[in-house]
């Protein structure tokens, strides 16, 4: 009969990683879940019903080109800058001055979680949207817009819409 060691097996996992990696997944299904790249038309549409067309003197071509070069119209993008700070959602709003993030020090001028910006009913995103566009630069706030869009003939982003 052979003499069983009674040492503890070596486990691959530390306890608790497991778990922990499985609740990081779960997280992150259903956060992904949660996501919805809209079609041209159908954000058109969306942000008419929230009173964007004309807003501060925006176009709705001017937003629909904004939300497709910032984020191709996904509402769950996020893109880190390198100082830490996270562009988010459908308009790629930034957590350094208006959402609030893990960084308690920020402004937070949206008074809302970046988070909340991911979500695709956009209430959150276009009262954030509204704040930042009654800036002095309006939508020149945003990069994106200044790049691609200002200055534009933009009807072809909003052509055929039936707004």
């Amino acid at each position: 009969m052979e003499a069983r060691s009674w040492a503890p097996r070596r486990q691959l996992c530390p306890p608790g990683s497991m778990l922990l990696a499985f609740a990081s997944l779960l997280g992150w299904l259903l956060t992904s879940s949660q996501a919805k790249v809209y079609s041209r038309c159908e954000l058109a549409r969306a942000l008419q019903d929230f009173g964007m067309e004309g807003y501060r003197g925006s176009t709705m071509a001017d937003w629909i080109c904004l939300a497709y070069f910032t984020s191709g119209f996904n509402t769950a993008a996020v893109d880190h800058e390198a100082d830490g700070s996270t562009n988010n959602g459908i308009f790629q709003i930034n957590s350094r001055k208006w959402c609030k993030n893990l960084n308690p020090e920020v402004p937070n001028l949206c008074q809302m979680y970046c988070s909340d910006l991911l979500n695709p009913n956009l209430k959150d995103t276009v009262i954030c949207a509204m704040k930042i566009a009654q800036q002095p630069q309006g939508l020149a706030s945003w990069e994106a817009w200044r790049r691609h869009c200002q200055g534009k003939d933009l009807s072809d982003w909003v052509d055929g819409c039936d707004l």
